[in-house]
């Protein structure tokens, strides 16, 4: 029978127990623990969310790995074409990974209305263009359907529709240059299908999504050929490896680049966001362990004489010792329920409600958002309770320094 687990029961179950000088003390150590596991579980809920919103916002523009010309053309704009003629097109089976490949290309234009003007990037793509990111982005209408071989549909953002009055129907020019200044530019007429809102206004402002052949016109293409490749990945965590991989398997003509190099401000400013995590996830710990260990040196002052009385009957320090911890235990995860229950509740309803809005010119986001798995809580719960349970073992060493005799006489 383990008799420091009976007794440590005993103890928590018991009227005097609740109604001690230590209870006050004992709360406030639970609600330290509450409040911890509430702070650790939105820390990193809502920082991995931010992550991976705003990394899946970036790719959503780029793919994971683009693949281009060798040259020194700098802008967003398609100079050189590539053929679609390579081993890697249509699918990229040399490298493991690889979830899908699609040409696009882009060019410079100028969206001219009777009142106002724009400039912006058209993005040319075909019917191998991957809509799963723009399908959660699409906010009114349709996405384009560019089975037409000079299908006019575009999808443009919510930030260039206000702006520029469009909605759904609207209908408009866009105007090309051409290399020689001197020559006429080119026209293509556009109507709008459907108005998008990434929250990434640095990206809203620029693209708008179309047919990839009025761009092969307007540069004079051949049908076979597009500005670039997108390549999407299965694991971003492999990003790196799958960048080296993929160039490793194309043309020596060609050149790649990932999404975290050609966009390294902005995942060197996420990347801070892990440095914080694991920052205040250390300082709920140590702010919940000190104030157990404060609890637990109470309910050790209290329990003098009974700690007298069990070592006169013949049990060692270190079942006296377990007795306590076990006591700590059920305190510990008694803050850990109440800190999951609330937390969970907090998350959902910032998942499902949207009650704590963000500056979207600042995060990139609209609202907070949270990312919720079952490991991560899980791990968070068992590291605090392992973590505080080893900074007990410290104050509980005060245990073998009573004596029988003053013990059973302390009053």
């Amino acid at each position: 029978m383990n008799y420091e687990f009976f007794i440590a029961k005993r103890l928590i179950g018991s009227k005097a127990y609740k109604s001690s000088i230590s209870a006050p003390i004992i709360k406030i150590g639970i609600a330290a623990i509450a409040i911890g596991i509430v702070v650790m579980m939105i820390a990193i809920a809502t920082g991995i969310g931010l992550q991976q919103k705003i990394r899946d916002k970036v790719v959503a523009f780029n793919g994971h790995i683009t693949i281009s010309n060798y040259d020194s053309n700098n802008s967003q704009e398609s100079v050189f074409p590539i053929s679609k003629n390579q081993e890697f097109y249509p699918e990229f089976k040399s490298v493991d990974g690889i979830a899908h490949v699609q040409g696009v290309a882009t060019k410079f234009g100028v969206i001219r209305t009777e009142t106002d003007f724009e400039g912006v990037v058209y993005k040319g793509v075909g019917e191998d263009y991957n809509w799963q990111y723009f399908k959660e982005f699409l906010i009114d209408g349709v996405l384009p359907n560019l089975q037409k071989k000079w299908s006019e549909e575009v999808l443009i953002s919510e930030y260039l529709a206000n702006r520029l009055g469009f909605k759904v129907g609207s209908e408009f020019q866009m105007v090309f240059a051409k290399n020689d200044p001197e020559k006429l530019p080119n026209y293509v007429k556009c109507k709008v299908v459907g108005v998008y809102n990434s929250g990434f206004q640095d990206l809203d402002k620029q693209f708008l999504i179309g047919n990839l052949r009025h761009i092969q016109r307007l540069n004079k293409w051949e049908t076979d050929q597009i500005g670039n490749f997108e390549v999407f990945i299965n694991d971003f965590s492999k990003i790196d490896r799958k960048g080296i991989e993929v160039y490793q398997n194309t043309p020596s003509t060609l050149n790649t680049e990932t999404v975290t190099n050609k966009f390294a401000s902005i995942f060197e400013w996420i990347s801070i966001f892990d440095k914080n995590i694991y920052g205040i996830i250390g300082i709920m710990i140590l702010v919940a362990g000190i104030n157990m260990i404060t609890a637990l040196l109470v309910l050790i002052l209290e329990r003098t004489q009974m700690i007298g009385v069990l070592k006169a009957l013949g049990s060692n320090n270190w079942s006296i010792r377990k007795l306590f911890l076990y006591n700590a235990s059920y305190l510990i995860l008694l803050g850990l329920f109440w800190g999951n229950l609330i937390g969970l509740a907090v998350l959902l309803s910032q998942k499902y409600f949207k009650i704590f809005p963000l500056d979207p010119s600042v995060y990139y986001v609209s609202e907070a958002p949270v990312f919720i798995s079952v490991g991560y809580i899980l791990a968070l719960n068992v590291g605090t309770l392992i973590l505080c349970l080893i900074m007990l073992l410290v104050p509980s060493y005060l245990i073998t320094k009573i004596s029988p005799v003053k013990a059973i006489r302390f009053t």
